[in-house]
């Protein structure tokens, strides 16, 4: 027959199960939003704009502060001429530079055959590059695995 301690701890430990459970799920759902790794400089302060923009929009992102990112375009086999200060992924895709938060959910729900998007250089008016009223037109490519590059979406 079981005793009352028995009985007392068999309840402690359901509800701590209970717990552990519900804090289960809700680090379940947190890690819901897709994770961005980026590796950028230190001292840049457009990156951390950048990241500042993603987290906004529903992206967890992990962030390397690196000597040289650049080294992690080449690594990642993005071409330079999409080149900019920074270089991220995302499920298997590749992002350079500052490519708005729409585009990467479009990307990742459209999931096309590419590389990934880069935003090459620096324009004024994109994520993490806003200066005032003013925004420059841009475009946001889709630069395939061969690295061949088309317009993703245009910025006027």
């Amino acid at each position: 027959m079981p005793t009352r301690r028995h009985f007392l701890g068999s309840v402690a430990a359901a509800l701590g199960g209970a717990a552990l459970g519900a804090s289960g799920l809700a680090c379940a759902a947190t890690d819901a939003r897709p994770q961005i790794e980026v590796w950028k400089s230190a001292s840049c302060g457009c990156c951390h704009l950048w990241v500042d923009h993603l987290e906004r929009n529903g992206f967890q992102v992990k962030v390397n502060d690196v000597a040289g990112p650049a080294d992690y375009r080449e690594k990642f086999g993005m071409p330079s001429a999409y080149g900019s200060c920074h270089t991220a992924r995302v499920q298997g895709y590749v992002l350079e530079g500052h490519v708005p938060a729409r585009e990467i959910h479009r990307l990742l729900k459209e999931k096309p055959q590419a590389l990934g998007l880069a935003v090459p250089g620096m324009p004024v008016g994109s994520p993490g590059m806003e200066m005032g009223e003013r925004k420059d037109p841009y475009d946001v490519m889709l630069v395939a695995r061969d690295g061949k590059a088309r317009v993703y979406q245009s910025y006027r």
